[in-house]
């Protein structure tokens, strides 16, 4: 059954909602934490604004304060992406991610999302590297499939595929959550040879020469003497 985001995604052709990069991280830690540390799963605002806020495993680092965290998590939870957690032995609220429910996918799609939404762009041996910590990977073959599947879905692409830059030996990989990457043209290199040290001598002795000869012929004028026959051969 599609969900309503799914239909919308496919009337507006793309994901039907942009998040910013504060809700974008909300939701990373809260799929993380609960790969990672189901016995504390869901997460209590202080829980989740510490791991939004952690130093490891995040590219960038941030320093957010509780009201951003708050403010993240109304977004996530108007696009239905999060909710409160109420249970009968919770003293206070907390917070769990709704993601599946949203985009379905396995544990596998689940957890690359996830790192791509707390590390940011990744290539895939990286990104197949990483979310290793949080569920086991198939092989270089099928994780290359499931991330083919997540850039071509009907309902809107979740990941994409970065033009190579100047320096990087491989294509990284971006999550669309946070909507399309402004991407930077390769800019325009200018390839001249470089002379080598002979041809750099050439040129000078030449240049000298040159010289010489425009200050003979101007010695010349001045004395009234005739040009060498010589050197008009």
């Amino acid at each position: 059954m599609e969900t309503e985001n799914e239909a919308a995604a496919d009337e507006q052709g793309g994901l039907p909602f942009v998040l910013s990069g504060v809700a974008a991280r909300a939701l990373g830690c809260l799929i993380e934490k609960e790969f990672a540390t189901p016995d504390i799963y869901p997460l209590t605002l202080n829980a989740l604004t510490n791991a939004c806020n952690q130093r490891s495993n995040r590219e960038p680092v941030m320093a957010l304060s509780e009201a951003d965290v708050v403010a993240g998590l109304d977004e996530l939870r108007v696009q239905r992406l999060a909710v409160i957690f109420t249970g009968a032995d919770s003293r206070v609220p907390k917070y769990k991610h709704k993601l599946e429910q949203v985009f379905p996918m396995d544990d596998v799609s689940r957890a690359l999302l996830c790192e791509l939404l707390v590390r940011g762009p990744q290539t895939a041996a990286s990104l197949r590297a990483n979310s290793e910590r949080l569920h086991r990977q198939p092989s270089s073959a099928d994780f290359d499939a499931i991330l083919a599947e997540l850039a071509e879905r009907r309902s809107g692409a979740l990941v994409q595929k970065l033009p190579r830059q100047p320096g990087q030996k491989e294509a990284r990989w971006v999550q669309l959550l946070t909507g399309a990457p402004a991407l930077q043209a390769e800019p325009e290199v200018l390839v001249r040879p470089v002379p080598s040290d002979v041809e750099r001598r050439v040129t000078d002795l030449e240049e000298l020469v040159s010289r010489l000869a425009t200050d003979l012929a101007d010695l010349r004028a001045e004395l009234g003497v005739a040009k060498d026959p010589a050197e008009s051969r």
